[in-house]
């Protein structure tokens, strides 16, 4: 079972991830894949409920740049652990894009994860297993107070201990 935590907070999922094969609900938000939108661009834009997409660990936010605007949210996949390209595209998207919707970190999304993920611009997290509402909310807390210093400059945070030196050393 999928958990979705929101600003350190779970919440209920409204939306629907379709995958190539399924057939697209007729109402309510879907989140589609990148070959979904490429295929089905015109019908899924005169959509009137939310639309959504879902982007592989290599897929580029660069691919959708130009329909970022039609995305109420944006789901970066983590297929495992190891593999982070999803911060850099997160932070692509919010910093160097302009989106302002949601970034989603779904797939193999880890209590170890959670503060590089907020760092990065991540706004919601899929969190899979049976964990009760309350141990993700106070794992999410715990996670964002664990550590009081960062030594790289994120889009959320501490302010990178460098940084603090030079204006310290100005002063």
């Amino acid at each position: 079972m999928t958990k979705l935590l929101k600003n350190g907070k779970t919440v209920a999922d409204t939306w629907t991830h379709v995958t190539d094969d399924d057939a697209v609900p007729e109402t309510g938000p879907v989140i589609v894949t990148l070959a979904r939108w490429r295929a089905e661009h015109n019908t899924l834009a005169a959509r009137k409920d939310g639309l959504g997409i879902r982007l592989e660990s290599g897929q580029s936010p660069e691919a959708i740049k130009d329909d970022l605007s039609r995305f109420a949210v944006v789901a970066l996949e983590f297929p495992k652990f190891a593999d982070g390209r999803a911060y850099s595209y997160a932070r692509m998207l919010k910093e160097r894009l302009g989106y302002t919707g949601e970034v989603r970190a779904v797939g193999d999304v880890l209590r170890d994860q959670y503060r590089a993920m907020h760092r990065c611009g991540f706004d919601t997290l899929e969190v899979a297993g049976d964990v009760p509402a309350d141990k993700l909310e106070a794992d999410w807390q715990a996670a964002l107070a664990e550590l009081r210093h960062a030594y790289q400059p994120a889009l959320r945070g501490p302010e990178p201990v460098l940084r603090q030196r030079h204006r310290a050393a100005a002063a």
